[in-house]
């Protein structure tokens, strides 16, 4: 049995279709200072340059040589500590987090990481552009992200960050 289905293929006239609301796209320095707490000198993410609702965000951060870790890390060969890289594609991860509708109040902490591997130095001078993938959310308190952090295209960090919300 064929059921036929009749479409028509002129617009219908004075039927309003319902505008999809506008999806912010992009997020300048101060408006991740309104979604996060982080301050100079943990403020990792300059600006966010891509943002699809609760499934990922790119960020990017551009590594200056007058950052205070430079100091140490190390004297007559500046490389960003893997550490403060994980914790930049946190950052960009806990944007995608602040953004859910259905995430209660709260701060969220680094619950875990794993399999985070170093592909390259982040050094003075690079543009650091991370990708944060939401995997899962669990009761509304726990989330799971795929983090990718480039440099001119080349992987420079990646990992699995696990995230939990506290009171």
């Amino acid at each position: 049995m064929t059921t036929v289905i009749e479409t028509h293929t002129a617009p219908l006239e004075n039927v309003e279709t319902p505008a999809e609301p506008e999806v912010k796209k992009t997020f300048t320095t101060e408006e991740i200072h309104q979604l996060l707490p982080h301050r100079y000198p943990f403020a990792l993410v300059d600006r966010i340059i891509d943002f699809v609702p609760g499934k990922l965000a790119v960020g990017i951060k551009n590594v200056s040589f007058n950052e205070p870790q430079f100091q140490g890390h190390f004297p007559g060969r500046p490389i960003m500590p893997g550490v403060l890289i994980v914790e930049a594609m946190a950052q960009v991860g806990g944007v995608v987090l602040t953004q859910m509708a259905d995430v209660q109040e709260g701060l969220f902490m680094f619950a875990g990481i794993d399999g985070v591997r170093f592909r390259r130095p982040v050094v003075p001078g690079d543009q650091l552009v991370m990708t944060v993938e939401l995997l899962s959310v669990k009761g509304r308190r726990f989330g799971k992200m795929r983090g990718r952090a480039e440099v001119d295209g080349q992987l420079a960090c990646e990992g699995d960050l696990m995230f939990a919300l506290v009171d």
